[in-house]
């Protein structure tokens, strides 16, 4: 009698041939649960999202143990929703594709074992999918003409990237934060100014109130390289919060995002462009929760438009960590043969870029 694993073999290299494919990927690796179910990687069926913000605010960010209790609460109904959104019965699934990291372990673990549950019932093959290159995908669900190569900045709140994406699953690492990811520097600048959470939608929000008349950082440290630094600045707005509270001066909390968040997008933004002219690549993709800041796309709109490099954005539903953008990419990997796991597969809180 056959294992699980030498079954799902010969189905996932049939797949690789299959007209429609039709994946149902699960994301759970921070405080979303999400099922998704997506045909040939661009047509989505279903996208259903638990969110747990309102959980969290009260913490003022994400606690692990809370997400994880939560992921176990939430996971079956967001599945149910998902198909019947979908309108398909489970033996139309082709395949199951689940974020395996990076992320919070537990968070991780509760959608990675309900995709090996749902993979072994169903006799197909389970797809083990990078966070990070599903981020990339939620563009292909955007953008269904969207081919690589391409140059794509990654922003969100566990990474900060410039990456040369050469094929559906290929990348080249062209540039990283060498300290913190921009989201995060974005976080940590709203719980200094003690606005809500989460703190990245926040800070974009009053700077639009705010000028940008306050220099934190004379300059980048880096400005050589495509890489970034972001602790620097986030360090020098906390000790410029600091310094006017301990001298019982106002606190302008809309021109300190303001000057902030333009210091930001601007490195964000002109690093792009400049990795876009070394690779000769005219087709600027951007992936990851920050690709939501307003000043960011205005920013990006204005460099490339001036620069005759296309933009392509993922739609404002798509931006933050969803379902959909874990079964784009797991059809990606089937059609490259890629990213087939066993029974032992588990979360990884990390997972190289």
């Amino acid at each position: 009698m056959n294992t699980y694993f030498e079954t799902v073999q010969k189905k996932f290299a049939d797949l690789k041939q299959k007209k429609d494919v039709i994946v149902l990927g699960i994301e759970s690796s921070c405080d979303e649960t999400s099922v998704s179910v997506v045909k040939n990687g661009t047509t989505l069926l279903s996208n259903v999202i638990a969110s747990q913000i309102d959980i969290h605010k009260r913490f003022g960010g994400v606690v692990p143990e809370v997400a994880s209790r939560n992921h176990i609460l939430a996971i079956e109904t967001v599945f149910n929703q998902a198909i019947t959104d979908a309108k398909i019965s489970t033996d139309e699934i082709d395949a199951v594709a689940v974020t395996y990291g990076a992320g919070l372990i537990g968070a991780l673990l509760v959608g990675v074992n309900f995709a090996k549950s749902l993979a072994f019932n169903l006799r197909i093959p389970l797809i083990a999918v990078s966070h990070i290159e599903g981020h990339i995908s939620a563009n292909y669900l955007t953008h269904q003409s969207l081919q690589p190569p391409f140059v794509c900045l990654l922003v969100s709140g566990g990474h900060t990237a410039i990456l040369q994406v050469n094929d559906f699953v290929e990348h080249k690492l062209l540039g990283s934060t060498i300290d913190d990811a921009v989201g995060e520097a974005f976080d940590k600048v709203a719980r200094i100014l003690n606005l809500a959470y989460p703190g990245g939608p926040n800070v974009d929000k009053l700077a639009k109130l705010g000028k940008n008349n306050i220099e934190f950082v004379k300059h980048s440290i880096l400005n050589t390289t495509l890489n970034f630094s972001f602790s620097g600045i986030k360090t020098a707005v906390v000790n410029y919060v600091h310094n006017l509270e301990q001298k019982g001066k106002e606190i302008n909390v809309p021109d300190i995002c303001a000057s902030f968040q333009n210091y930001v997008v601007n490195e964000l933004a002109e690093k792009s462009i400049k990795a876009c002219k070394q690779t000769g690549l005219n087709k600027l993709v951007v992936a990851g929760g920050v690709s939501a800041n307003s000043f960011l796309k205005e920013k990006l709109l204005t460099l490339c438009k001036e620069n005759n490099i296309q933009l392509f954005m993922p739609d404002l539903k798509l931006c933050t960590d969803n379902a959909g953008m874990i079964a784009s990419a797991g059809y990606f990997y089937i059609k490259k043969q890629k990213g087939l796991s066993n029974l032992d597969l588990t979360g990884q809180a990390t997972v190289g870029l």
